[in-house]
């Protein structure tokens, strides 16, 4: 299984997500399409990304009852997406109902992999929003083992968590971490966050990328950057 770095297209339109990818003329990176842009664009964006030969990664974060879950991803699959996602806080039922709904009549289906806790949430605003008092790196360890009992493939979950929920559920079951910052770049929103570097050591199998390669004055050197720091 390689490593990859996935690109957040957080734009809000085609035409600027377009113009952000016309930039990669050698390699076609991994893309992580999410709510803002599918929601302002629809399904079509997802096939086009598609057709101009990007794997994607469709960040959705499904939780609803498991019903609905299931009814969604059966749509969601014939979007020939690479990877997608639900809440595993929407219980192992949801998941479970996710997966049968990803698949395919054929068997295949897309990775499915569930979010854990938000690289925005901290142990303060967990207790104090939503009355979890168990400590943070032990919710999620348990909410990655709810996904592995589900079926699911992995989970994302922050950098830092990432070589324990190899030990945890085993170091076939992927982990795909956000929160990535280079060094010398500002946090901003997120609590819980390495470099590059520090993913790979700590056992990142997927970066999600998104500010530091989209906001940069040369996209596609960042980028490489990335690649040099998270796969050598």
């Amino acid at each position: 299984m390689g490593k990859d770095v996935i690109i957040a297209c957080d734009f809000a339109g085609a035409q600027q997500t377009f113009d952000f990818l016309d930039r990669f003329t050698d390699k076609k990176p991994f893309v992580k399409i999410g709510m803002e842009l599918f929601y302002a664009e629809g399904p079509e964006i997802v096939r086009e990304i598609k057709r101009r030969g990007h794997k994607i990664f469709l960040d959705l974060k499904l939780h609803d009852i498991p019903n609905t879950v299931e009814k969604a991803m059966r749509v969601l699959s014939g979007l020939d997406v690479d990877i997608c996602n639900l809440h595993a806080g929407g219980t192992i039922r949801m998941m479970q109902a996710a997966l049968r709904g990803l698949t395919r009549e054929d068997g295949t289906r897309p990775l499915l992999i569930a979010v854990t806790q938000l690289t925005s949430t901290d142990q303060e605003s967990m207790e104090q929003d939503l009355l979890i008092e168990k400590p943070l790196d032990e919710v999620v360890m348990h909410y990655a083992e709810n996904a592995k009992k589900a079926g699911l493939d992995g989970v994302v979950c922050s950098p830092l968590e990432a070589g324990k929920v190899h030990a945890r559920c085993g170091e076939n079951f992927l982990t795909v971490t956000p929160g990535i910052r280079f060094a010398d770049s500002e946090a901003g929103d997120q609590k819980r966050i390495t470099t590059p570097a520090q993913a790979r050591t700590n056992g990142s199998d997927y970066i999600v990328v998104g500010r530091p390669v989209t906001a940069a004055a040369d996209p596609v050197a960042a980028y490489q950057r990335c690649i040099e720091e998270f796969i050598g």
